[in-house]
């Protein structure tokens, strides 16, 4: 088995198919948002998807290095510990692993040249946050069954 998540998910050879169950986990997220904000979350990605439809995937691809790199100390952590689910040692650490994810986003927002752009970042922030803990199961179990692949 892979040690680290580099070897797991950046991989080339598996890199297409990490992007695509990325893609999956994300719309399986949305399409289980309810109650006002979650109609609200859906128009937007439908739009965005209608737009360009190829948006979302390179958007995880083109950050998927950084997202590694975030999340490579958790998981090097869940290997050190030597037991359970990643999934549980995700829900453990939610706001932490979350905050990690997010500081990629974070970043992109803040060396943005627009304060429009910077603006509507910080209101939507905080919903981030959850919406990131709330998919920690799933991106737990794309991880997981990548490293199945590579044991």
């Amino acid at each position: 088995m892979a040690d680290t998540l580099r070897e797991i998910l950046l991989d080339p050879s598996r890199r297409p198919a990490v992007v695509k169950d990325l893609h999956q986990l994300v719309d399986a997220e949305v399409s289980d948002k309810s109650g006002v904000s979650g109609m609200a979350v859906k128009g937007g990605y439908a739009v965005l998807k209608k737009i360009n439809a190829g948006f979302v995937p390179d958007a995880i691809d083109g950050m998927l290095d950084s997202f590694v790199e975030r999340a490579e100390p958790f998981y090097a952590d869940f290997q050190a510990t030597g037991g359970g689910s990643l999934a549980d040692y995700f829900e453990g650490r939610r706001a932490d692993v979350a905050d990690a994810l997010l500081g990629v986003t974070d970043a992109r927002a803040a060396s943005s040249q627009r304060d429009s752009i910077k603006k509507v970042y910080g209101k939507l922030r905080p919903q981030a946050q959850k919406h990131v803990e709330e998919a920690l199961p799933r991106l737990a179990g794309v991880i997981e069954s990548h490293a199945r692949a590579t044991a």
